[in-house]
């Protein structure tokens, strides 16, 4: 296993939600963290809230991010975890500016981001995590072009891991699909979203899901990775309560 002591750790979406989570794991064990969010309020009581944190406020999709981030830290580990709130509502009821959001927002930060990480490129032996969702596997006919966006980031990852195998960059690419989680923003949207869908309550939707996971699942998830980082170089993990689960 790697040490992630001293170690340069960047997470784009780490103002809250998952993404905060990974922030608080990655300094706990002992990395250099950079937190990136375009809103500077949340990002500023992240850092006293947890002090050592480093912060950043942009706007990740657009297309010189990139570089304004690897300007300031060089990371030996990216996470990829900002994205935009889905519709919830079915097909027909959408526009198509709502049906595309996560496109716009999840694919198009995914597509720079790695595309930087090739080009650029990032140090041998950086690790790249694109933090996905369970919907990319199962679908999530309430939620627009969700799935098929976060689908995409895994595609993006795959493609990715092999331009560095190709190129001889020694890059590690990996994703994370986790299940719903109920105890985030957007799991709670979701879950409003899915009740209403269904016509039963929000407690007993909850009861529905099997061993949802938790945002600090997650979080245990990319620290696990980032320090095994050759079992995971070129996978798909989901994520549920009972942990990590390899993709076949």
């Amino acid at each position: 296993m790697l040490s992630l002591t001293g170690k340069n750790v960047v997470v784009i979406g780490g103002s809250r939600g998952v993404g905060r989570r990974i922030v608080e794991a990655g300094i706990r064990n002992g990395a250099h963290v950079l937190a990136v969010a375009r809103q500077e309020a949340p990002l500023r009581q992240l850092a006293q809230e947890v002090p050592g944190t480093e912060v950043l406020s942009l706007d990740a999709t657009d297309q010189g991010a990139p570089s304004k981030v690897f300007d300031v830290v060089r990371p030996d580990a990216l996470v990829l975890c900002a994205g935009a709130f889905p519709p919830a509502a079915p097909l027909h009821q959408q526009s198509w500016q709502e049906f595309a959001v996560n496109w716009e927002t999840d694919v198009k930060i995914a597509f720079h981001f790695c595309k930087a990480a090739l080009s650029r490129p990032l140090p041998a032996g950086a690790s790249i995590v694109l933090i996905s969702s369970g919907a990319a596997l199962a679908g999530s006919p309430n939620s627009g072009g969700y799935a098929g966006a976060k689908h995409t980031q895994l595609f993006i990852g795959n493609y990715s891991q092999k331009e560095s195998d190709r190129l001889g960059l020694g890059l590690r690419f990996m994703a994370l699909a986790p299940r719903m989680m109920p105890d985030t923003e957007l799991g709670t949207h979701a879950v409003a979203g899915y009740s209403r869908y269904l016509g039963i309550s929000e407690a007993d939707f909850i009861r529905s899901m099997a061993a949802p996971p938790t945002s600090t699942d997650v979080a245990t998830g990319v620290i696990e990775l980032l320090t095994n980082p050759e079992q995971s170089k070129g996978k798909v993990f989901i994520v549920s309560g009972k942990g990590l689960e390899a993709m076949p």
